[in-house]
């Protein structure tokens, strides 16, 4: 694996050409961005190839795994930024927790909040601090009524979030392209949430590719709404593939935004890469993101 990045041949942006020169991870400054990985877009990968040659350029966290995947990462004295969503079979035969059925679903709350409960519970013992949840699709539901079952569901657990110290993290999707009729899908309902479960452990999973989708203004929401949220995502618009010039958002400001805001979590890459070496396109992600 090594070698073949050695040897690979890809084009590297303007944007991306002082890699060689900058200081891994900007150490310079305690004020940067850190970087982190979702592990689905390198599922072609052994984790372990994905840990040992991502930290060569600066990655710090592969992301999305469940808790028993954490210990691989502290072989390679990496973190997991954001824990994945547990699953759970209901009573009707419907397997929830996931992206269609979730939260909005008061049916669905009883065994939502056990399989949450282990999953919280075991990500405080891999030495996690956020794991990822979902509203679930409307079918028919009015975005009020999702947010008054939302927020009865998740308030059962957040006392174990805030005592354990992690933070549950609730993710907003475009629903014109990815995720058709997914409720979590702008950042106003997800403040919404956010204001009526008060809780300093609920807060948003600021996905940029899916909100540039919806709704645009990606550095005026960050500016403005930046307390409310506790992690980042990025992905190329159009296409969700790499984050260089062949699409339409200018990651750099986004990154200087993102930290002018005083955050000091981690942004996760989550674009599918294009290339045939999809590690050149993650290290050229990171580089961009490195301000």
């Amino acid at each position: 694996m090594h070698n073949e990045l050695k040897s690979a041949e890809c084009f590297i942006s303007p944007i991306a050409a002082r890699m060689e020169s900058d200081e891994p991870a900007r150490t310079r400054d305690a004020n940067y961005i850190r970087h982190s990985v979702c592990q689905w877009c390198y599922d072609s990968l052994p984790l372990e190839d994905l840990c040992r040659e991502g930290k060569q350029f600066g990655l710090q966290s592969v992301e999305l795994l469940t808790p028993k995947q954490i210990g691989t990462l502290h072989q390679f004295d990496m973190q997991c930024a954001m824990v994945t969503f547990p699953t759970a079979m209901a009573a009707d035969g419907k397997e929830v927790g996931g992206i269609p059925l979730a939260w909005n679903r008061p049916q669905y709350h009883d065994v939502l909040e056990a399989a949450y409960r282990e999953q919280i519970t075991d990500a405080f013992h891999a030495g996690a601090k956020n794991v990822i949840c979902f509203s679930g699709n409307r079918d028919g539901m009015s975005d009020e009524e999702g947010l008054q079952h939302c927020a009865a569901g998740l308030k059962r657990i957040l006392p174990l979030c805030e005592k354990l110290g992690v933070t549950l993290t609730m993710e907003l999707l475009n629903s014109k392209i990815d995720h058709e009729d997914y409720m979590c899908d702008r950042s106003a309902w997800g403040i919404a949430l956010c204001d009526l479960i008060e809780s300093d452990n609920f807060k948003l999973l600021y996905d940029i590719y899916h909100m540039q989708v919806m709704e645009g203004d990606v550095i005026g929401t960050i500016t403005k709404s930046h307390r409310y949220i506790s992690h980042y995502h990025t992905g190329g618009v159009p296409g969700r593939n790499e984050i260089d010039e062949s699409q339409e958002l200018f990651y750099p400001a986004i990154m200087r935004a993102i930290r002018d805001t005083g955050y000091t979590g981690f942004v996760g890459q989550e674009f599918i890469p294009s290339r045939s070496n999809p590690l050149e396109s993650l290290k050229q992600g990171i580089t961009i993101c490195t301000v």
